[in-house]
């Protein structure tokens, strides 16, 4: 019977009070979930090119945070280097450069920080391998909060 046609009722959950509440909490969660992953980036991780008689090489660049919340860079891993450090050089009053381990890098919500020569760094001890011109070199960067974060940095002339 074509002119008797009716409406399908839903005998679901659809039907019971407080659904509409429930979906957009589950909504709200994924779009929490893809947010996150762009709360911490790293962009323009360079080093220089490193000889054979170098043991140590340094990589720079900029950490920005598009959170709400403070964070902190914690660690830093190369799998080239026997050890990785975060360092950062300072000028003393009698303009003597100096180079000091740093347990960790606050980076403010909002805000970015730069990873430069003469200021903060990721430092490779004892190198394992030449830094050659174009070479990407893998780097895991551990934050407090967001957890690691992998990135490549180009080895190029600066």
């Amino acid at each position: 019977m074509i002119g008797n046609i009716s409406r399908p009722r839903f005998k679901g959950r659809i039907n019971q009070p407080g659904w509409g509440v429930r979906l957009l909490a589950l909504v709200s969660l994924v779009l929490v979930a893809c947010a996150s992953s762009e709360q911490i980036t790293a962009t323009d991780l360079w080093g220089r090119p490193s000889p054979g008689s170098a043991t140590n090489a340094a990589f720079y660049g900029t950490i920005l945070n598009h959170g709400a919340e403070l964070e902190e860079l914690v660690a830093a891993d190369i799998e080239i280097c026997g050890q990785t450090e975060l360092h950062k050089s300072t000028l003393d009053e009698n303009s003597v450069m100096s180079m000091q381990h740093v347990e960790k890098i606050v980076i403010p919500p909002g805000e970015m920080i730069q990873l430069e020569p003469g200021g903060l760094h990721i430092m490779c001890i004892d190198r394992q391998a030449d830094l050659d011109p174009g070479d990407l070199i893998p780097i895991g960067l551990q934050f407090a909060n967001f957890g690691e974060l992998s990135v490549e940095a180009e080895i190029r002339e600066q």
